[in-house]
């Protein structure tokens, strides 16, 4: 594991959060969307902070910083211009999402898969935190 320091800049801010992550991180929503709604970000004043960015108990999660690779399980996220509702409200419209399925094409092969739902997140999640390296894959929810 690496040790990244990443930077955001705003006209009038400049925020540094530090974090242990592999040296090659995968592509966040925000990122890649370019929303600008992260701390800093260029809409955080006009449409304010996105849920998605500071949510850090989803940490990790597909290797995204914060919820930033679990977007879908977040509600209040912005897409298509419109801030998104609850889980159920915005599935079906996450399923049709490029990076939802941008997410689930790289995590499918991987040894803990991609998981669609909160719960299958947390407990991967909660085993990588434990040291468990055998985490049972999630695929099933997808």
């Amino acid at each position: 594991m690496a040790r990244l320091t990443e930077v955001w800049r705003s006209d009038s801010v400049d925020r540094v959060a530090e974090t242990t992550r592999p040296a090659t991180t995968k592509v966040n929503c925000w990122e890649f969307k370019k929303c600008g709604r992260q701390p800093g970000g260029h809409k955080e004043k006009e449409l304010g902070t996105c849920p998605v960015t500071v949510q850090g108990d989803l940490d990790g999660a597909h290797e995204g910083k914060n919820g930033g690779r679990a977007c879908w399980v977040i509600a209040g996220s912005l897409c298509g211009g419109k801030i998104q509702g609850t889980y159920a409200q915005k599935l079906s419209n996450c399923w049709r999402c490029e990076f939802m399925n941008l997410v689930k094409k790289e995590e499918g092969p991987t040894e803990v898969g991609f998981s669609a739902t909160r719960l299958g997140l947390e407990r991967v999640l909660e085993k990588k935190r434990s040291g468990n390296k055998t985490a049972d894959p999630v695929n099933s929810d997808h």
